[in-house]
């Protein structure tokens, strides 16, 4: 870091390499949770300190490191056993990093007050649950990946028409690998998420000549699971071979594969319902189910609002394996 910025800047500047060093580390617990997490290793990724490592993890994520690894878990297999597949039990807690089915229903019991498969079974109870309390709070409506949603108006036919006037359909394609540089805002969904594209994540991307790239929104957290404080959300946007960002913002790489692409036209409060009819009815009638890679909201950012009627229009991802 240079000697010659003020000290306000270098104090940003310190603060946002921090964030993109605890951003790697979350990612790669992320994808490591069904192994034990080695201390000293994390500490290498984050290329901190392993004597203090456990020390600024707790300081800058208000959990420790054990802590975070377990809700971290415990939220996954919460999601899997919601989604409306007929995974066993046994296999959601093996592949969530626990040694056995007993000491996963003991934590999940702990956690959610259900044991799994009574979450399991009331997840159409909780999904109704959460569109009236979103309906009465229109922060929280604007959805994102991977979360519970509202449920909308429409048919199981593939479409679905939203107040009468936005029709979706879903299609099953196969899609690229995208390189991305990203942002992550960690705190509660909605509006923020907005205020986080128009004020952080849109100038940065346009101070370094990436306008017109395809960007993306990841939402890697429930908030009818994880507390809104805790939820995680990337603003991405695509980036050519041998880019390399500075903090704040990092490199990830959003899988290719198969998925259920629907595209959605209409004002952004309605995003909610979308998802929820996508996640919770049409995907439980197609005969496929979700994996583990990330959904998104994929876009154009100089088409996704219409500045006259403040229509958005993006595509909804969903991964999709066979049942």
């Amino acid at each position: 870091m240079s000697e010659d910025l003020p000290p306000d800047a270098r104090m940003r500047a310190s603060r946002a390499e921090y964030a993109r060093r605890m951003n790697r580390v979350l990612d790669y617990i992320d994808q490591h949770l069904d192994a034990p997490l080695d201390l000293a290793q994390l500490a290498d990724v984050a290329n901190f300190s392993r004597f203090h490592f456990h020390r600024i993890f707790a300081a800058w994520m208000g959990e420790t490191l054990g802590d975070y690894a377990r809700r971290r878990r415990l939220e996954k297999a919460a999601f899997r056993l919601a989604r409306g597949s007929s995974e066993p039990v046994l296999d959601i807690a093996l592949a969530c990093g626990f040694g056995s089915g007993e000491a996963f229903a003991r934590a999940f019991k702990q956690q959610f007050g259900h044991t799994p498969s009574e979450w399991r079974a009331t997840a159409p109870q909780r999904a109704a649950e959460l569109r009236a309390a979103r309906h009465s709070n229109p922060d929280q409506v604007h959805s994102n990946p991977g979360q519970a949603r509202p449920r909308p108006l429409g048919d199981h036919d593939g479409s679905l028409t939203l107040h009468g006037e936005t029709e979706m359909e879903v299609h099953i394609t196969d899609l690229p690998a995208a390189r991305v540089a990203y942002q992550r805002l960690i705190g509660p969904y909605g509006p923020n998420i907005g205020v986080f594209w128009r004020q952080t994540m849109g100038p940065w991307i346009q101070s370094h000549g990436l306008q017109g790239q395809q960007c993306y929104g990841v939402g890697h957290d429930d908030p009818s699971i994880t507390p809104p404080d805790k939820c995680r959300y990337d603003a991405c946007v695509t980036v050519p071979d041998g880019f390399q960002p500075a903090a704040p913002a990092s490199l990830a790489t959003l899988p290719g594969g198969r998925y259920a692409v629907a595209r959605f036209k209409g004002q952004p409060m309605a995003i909610g319902n979308a998802w929820m009819w996508l996640t919770r009815e049409w995907l439980a009638s197609s005969g496929l189910q979700a994996d583990d890679r990330p959904s998104f909201e994929r876009f154009d950012p100089a088409n996704s609002i219409d500045p006259a009627t403040g229509e958005l229009t993006c595509d909804i991802c969903i991964p999709v394996r066979a049942l």
